[in-house]
């Protein structure tokens, strides 16, 4: 039986136009991935606290800053909130990418952030304050249950948690769906992942095709399963501008004709294009 208690809202982050969703079931809130800084994440704090309901979980689906660096804001707010990911690869993802950014100056504006070290004691306790989920199913309290799934191949994250709600007949695919924003094909996705996203696009379009699933993307507004072959399609023109431009301005330029009203180009569509053609450049 549904539990018809059982909703969800999208808070559309700004920075990287990327989601975070609100479970809300009248009992508690669970969220899932917490947007690219702190100021937009207190915005969504104020938006949960608004409901009157405690927040329970802090859910992140993979190791990319853009779905995890408000968790330190949250977890201030909602200081009995557990911050857990699926498996334990995604919180060691979460751990490294933070190391990185830090090493190169990227958490400089999110100093809460930094990771937790002899040097910087009053860092962010990943270690302690992230959780690894022990079972596949993340439950409300008072009802309604996330089904939790994590067994693909590196894609666009190397490891990605999609969640699906039998009550909303929903599908938060994360970052294997973007919706009207450009793609992170940048650093990390190479030719490799790329074969494995869309292998598991097919996958899904099989699953789901006879389907009317709802589809919540990690980035842009939620769809049908069309946007399965939506984001297919975006890969192939991006691989194809790779090939036959000659310049990456030439590739810039041609992505944006072709996806004239997508968001992102001067972020994610920039990097991804600056990163393949250092690809192409030394194959």
């Amino acid at each position: 039986m549904k539990n018809s208690n059982l909703q969800v809202e999208v808070f559309k982050g700004k920075e990287a136009s990327v989601n975070s969703y609100i479970f809300n079931n009248t009992k508690s809130i669970v969220v899932m991935d917490v947007l690219r800084n702190s100021k937009e994440a207190l915005e969504l704090a104020k938006y949960i606290k608004s409901k009157g309901l405690p927040l329970t979980h802090i859910l992140i689906t993979h190791g990319h800053p853009d779905h995890y660096i408000g968790m330190d804001c949250l977890k201030r707010e909602f200081p009995e909130a557990q911050i857990v990911v699926s498996i334990p690869e995604v919180k060691q993802d979460i751990i490294g990418f933070s190391k990185w950014m830090e090493s190169i100056g990227w958490l400089d504006n999110e100093p809460n952030l930094k990771p937790k070290s002899e040097e910087n004691p009053t860092g962010f306790d990943y270690e302690n304050q992230i959780e690894a989920l022990d079972n596949t199913s993340l439950t409300l309290e008072g009802g309604g249950t996330l089904e939790l799934s994590n067994d693909y191949n590196p894609a666009e994250a190397e490891h990605l948690t999609t969640v699906y709600s039998k009550d909303l007949n929903a599908l938060f695919t994360s970052d294997f769906c973007y919706n009207g924003v450009h793609l992170w094909l940048g650093q990390g996705v190479d030719a490799t992942h790329i074969a494995h996203w869309k292998a598991q696009l097919e996958t899904f379009k099989a699953r789901y095709q006879d389907t009317d699933l709802m589809i919540y993307p990690g980035h842009g507004a939620s769809s049908d399963v069309q946007l399965f072959d939506v984001v297919l399609k975006y890969i192939s023109d991006f691989e194809a501008t790779v090939a036959n431009e000659t310049t990456k301005e030439d590739a810039l330029t041609k992505m944006k004709e072709l996806y004239p009203d997508w968001e992102q180009s001067d972020f994610l569509l920039a990097y991804s294009v600056d990163y393949h053609f250092s690809l192409k450049a030394n194959e």
